[in-house]
C-alpha cells in the first residue's frame, strides 16, 4: 500500500532498545533510552518528556543525540548511576509519504505503525492508511515491552547492568 501511494523507503534495520532507570528525579518525568542499530557500534540516545494526547495524536518533547560508540555511552550512563531496567528488540522500516514519516515496527508483542509529522495532518493521513486515530495506543513501546516481559516472567528481578559485546571487525 505504501509503495502504491508513492511512499519512499528510507531505512530498514534491527534496533535494540535499552530503557534506563536513573538516580533521583532525573527519569521520573523523562524516559531515557539508548537505541543500538544493527548490533552497534552506532546508536541514538533519546530523552522523552511526558506525553499529551489530542484527537489520537501523541505529542511529547523528544531530544536525541547520535552516539558513535554505544559501549562507551553505556559505560558513561552506568557511571552516572543509570541502570538498564529492561531491553527490547525491534525490526524497523521507515517510509516517507507527503512529508509524514511512517514507521513500521515489529516487536515481540506486536506489529505497530507510527506516524510523525505536522500534528494537523496526522489524523487524515492515518485514516487514508486505514487506521483510526481514535484507536491510537497511549502506551509507549517501553511500557508495552515491560508489561510483556512481566507477563512472560512474573517474578520480579532487580535491574542488571548490561554489556553489549563489541561488534566484530569486518573481515577483509
Amino acid at each position: 500500500m505504501l509503495r502504491q501511494r508513492g511512499a519512499k523507503l528510507t531505512g530498514r534495520y534491527k534496533e535494540d532498545n535499552y530503557r534506563f532507570n536513573g538516580p533521583g528525579k532525573s527519569t521520573r518525568n523523562t524516559t531515557l533510552r539508548l537505541r543500538v542499530f544493527n548490533g552497534g557500534p552506532k546508536g541514538v540516545l533519546t530523552a522523552k518528556g511526558p506525553a499529551t494526547f489530542d484527537g489520537g495524536v501523541k505529542m511529547r518533547e523528544e531530544t536525541e543525540i547520535d552516539v558513535t560508540d554505544v559501549h562507551a555511552a553505556l559505560d558513561m550512563l552506568q557511571q552516572l548511576g543509570f541502570r538498564v531496567g529492561w531491553t527490547y528488540p525491534k525490526q524497523r522500516s521507515m517510509w516517507m509519504l507527503d512529508g509524514v514519516a511512517i514507521t513500521l515496527d515489529v516487536l515481540d508483542f506486536g506489529w505497530f505503525v507510527e506516524l510523525e509529522g505536522p500534528a494537523e495532518v496526522l489524523p487524515e493521513m492515518a485514516r487514508s492508511l486505514g487506521l483510526d486515530p481514535a484507536n491510537a495506543l497511549r502506551d509507549s513501546y517501553s511500557v508495552m515491552a515491560r508489561k510483556h516481559q512481566k507477563a512472560k516472567r512474573p517474578t520480579k528481578s532487580p535491574a542488571v547492568p548490561v554489556v553489549i559485546p563489541p561488534a566484530k571487525a569486518a573481515e577483509g
